[in-house]
């Protein structure tokens, strides 16, 4: 990862549904927001070519490809069928220069109930896929995401899950370290100070946990709107050694979804100023 500027990335996801991929680099630009974090669903309605070429013309950084991933199934041919998907995403990754592709690893495959055999076909999945992100220079970031999300999105749920299978896999596969998915964790400072010992943590995406949530995956707050304390968990990777982008993630249906794009940048901004 290149620089330690603490800077403001917009996770594409933010503007979803305002703005495509080169919409939401205008208005970066415009914003002064330099960085960028692209799903790759955007890269391909606009060309990987042409999502390479703007993100050259603006000399943005890219802090990462959201997402690879998925890993578990119920068939041989599945679990192939995700590391060839895993493969593509490394490319586009590469192609964009990005900081890394985050990793988000899947669930229990069909009818299964075995969590712990779900976790070791992520283990096994990224460690067959980690021969070619190593030769395409393309660093590897695990995202616990929430518990309840363990079944149908993402097995690994803490940021010591995520470190168990870093210290396996070797030294390019890190975490990154998602406030909506860990601020709960009762260990967390504890955990964030290993990921700084290892010199494991990739991205550190931001936005807020609302009260009441009306939808869990799709009513995320805007920071400064919901009980997770942004500050301490700044300072908590700050003191492991990570001073790089704090890239805003924000999946919002109902509010920040439905505002022009150039609002939203702008209370990012603000609110990046002053509870961040």
């Amino acid at each position: 990862m290149s620089g330690t500027e603490n800077i403001i990335s917009l996770n594409l996801a933010t503007t979803r549904q305002q703005w495509g991929f080169a919409e939401a680099v205008e208005g970066c630009v415009k914003a002064g927001i330099t960085a960028i974090s692209p799903w790759r669903d955007q890269i391909e309605a606009i060309g990987l070519d042409e999502a390479a070429r703007l993100v050259r013309e603006h000399s943005l950084r890219v802090t990462g490809v959201c997402r690879g991933g998925m890993f578990p199934a119920d068939t041989a041919e599945g679990r192939q069928k995700a590391l060839d998907d895993n493969h593509r995403a490394i490319d586009e990754a590469a192609a964009l220069n990005a900081d890394c592709l985050v990793l988000v690893v899947g669930g229990l495959p069909g009818s299964s109930k075995d969590i712990a055999g779900a976790r070791q076909m992520v283990l096994d999945g990224i460690a067959a896929m980690l021969p070619h992100a190593r030769s395409s220079g393309v660093k590897l970031a695990i995202e616990p995401l929430h518990p309840m999300y363990a079944a149908d999105r993402a097995c690994v749920n803490t940021i010591d899950q995520a470190l168990d299978m870093c210290e396996v896999l070797g030294e390019t596969v890190g975490v990154a370290v998602d406030v909506y998915h860990v601020w709960w964790d009762p260990n967390l400072a504890g955990a964030i100070a290993r990921a700084g010992r290892m010199n494991r943590i990739f991205a550190h995406h931001i936005c807020d946990w609302l009260v009441p949530t009306t939808d869990m995956l799709l009513d995320r707050g805007m920071m400064g709107d919901g009980v997770i304390d942004l500050k301490s968990i700044r300072a908590m990777l700050e003191e492991a050694g990570y001073h790089g982008p704090q890239e805003v993630e924000i999946f919002s249906k109902d509010n920040w979804w439905q505002r022009p794009g150039d609002e939203v940048l702008e209370t990012i901004k603000q609110r990046f100023e002053t509870v961040c």
